[in-house]
């Protein structure tokens, strides 16, 4: 077992497929093959699983890409010390939920990331998607929110996942609406005072279920609904028809600026946002970096009625 053995094979994980690993690493895909083939006969083990979709990990290969990532971390750190190497490609990859605070966090993280070379990710996708973003290792780290209704199920599959769960903090639902909205002039709103406005939700594609929604009350009825991908249109779609969305009430004015309100929603529920991760996979200093981010972000703009 060799570290360029070792380097193969984390870059084959990054990539999820041999023939883009092949062209990062500037090989032949039947070279490739090979090594990691070897690796898997040194080791006893079959590392990965090989579909008509590419490359995943199975549960021995999770636990070596964690042995892996450390011996390499610690190479690497060998060589800057001692042989005044460049310093390696950081490497790092979020996904999450739509939330503006976590963007936030990934620029002040870009910014003080003191790297000549890097492949930094940022995923905003649906629910299903982060959880085997996070299961397949292409992601270190991914973000959602529990509340009483989903709790158990996705607590079920983090679990069937080998995922743990970290808590930022637990906030009571508000809407998101243009601030010109009628609804923006309001302390707070019922669910009757939003009956004539246009729900704006995220689509959650094949796994389409109540319980992957990225926003409460996901089983209550609206006369109008609109579904969209992405935040760019939602905000458009708020401020263009007085739309609206549940969420946690947290607004980053540097990205959104000031066009959008949040405004407390009066239900008797919660969000409580969190961070997932590999139970067996130590972090990244890349990833420990964005979390320090992501602290900050969610401090600078406050929780509003954030639940102690």
């Amino acid at each position: 077992m060799t570290l360029q053995q070792l380097k193969y094979f984390i870059e084959t994980v990054n990539c999820g497929s041999i023939s883009k690993a092949a062209d990062n690493l500037f090989l032949s895909q039947p070279s490739l093959s090979s090594s990691i083939k070897e690796l898997e006969n040194e080791t006893g083990v079959e590392l990965f699983t090989r579909t008509s979709k590419g490359m995943a990990l199975t549960q021995d290969g999770v636990e070596f890409l964690g042995y892996a990532r450390q011996v390499i971390e610690q190479a690497d750190f060998l060589e800057r010390r001692y042989l005044s190497k460049k310093p390696p490609r950081r490497v790092f990859s979020v996904s999450s939920q739509h939330y503006a605070f976590a963007v936030n966090a990934f620029v002040s993280m870009v910014r003080k990331t003191n790297a000549d070379e890097y492949e930094l990710t940022m995923r905003e996708t649906q629910t299903h998607d982060i959880v085997e973003s996070v299961r397949t290792l292409r992601s270190e780290i991914g973000i959602l929110y529990l509340n009483p209704f989903n709790r158990k199920v996705i607590e079920k599959l983090l679990r069937e996942s080998d995922l743990t769960f970290h808590s930022l903090f637990t906030a009571k639902p508000h809407i998101f609406t243009g601030s010109a909205s009628p609804l923006a002039k309001r302390e707070y709103v019922t669910l009757k005072d939003l009956e004539g406005y246009p729900c704006l939700t995220y689509e959650q594609g094949e796994y389409n279920s109540f319980y992957f929604s990225e926003e409460i009350l996901s089983t209550e009825f609206h006369k109008k609904s609109i579904k969209v991908t992405d935040r760019a249109t939602m905000f458009n779609l708020m401020i263009g028809l007085d739309g609206y969305t549940i969420s946690s009430g947290i607004i980053s004015a540097d990205l959104n600026g000031d066009n959008i309100a949040a405004i407390p929603l009066q239900v008797e529920d919660s969000i409580e946002v969190g961070w997932i991760s590999h139970r067996s996979i130590r972090l990244t200093a890349q990833a420990e970096l964005y979390l320090e981010e992501l602290d900050k972000a969610i401090r600078y703009y406050g929780v509003p009625g954030e639940v102690v």
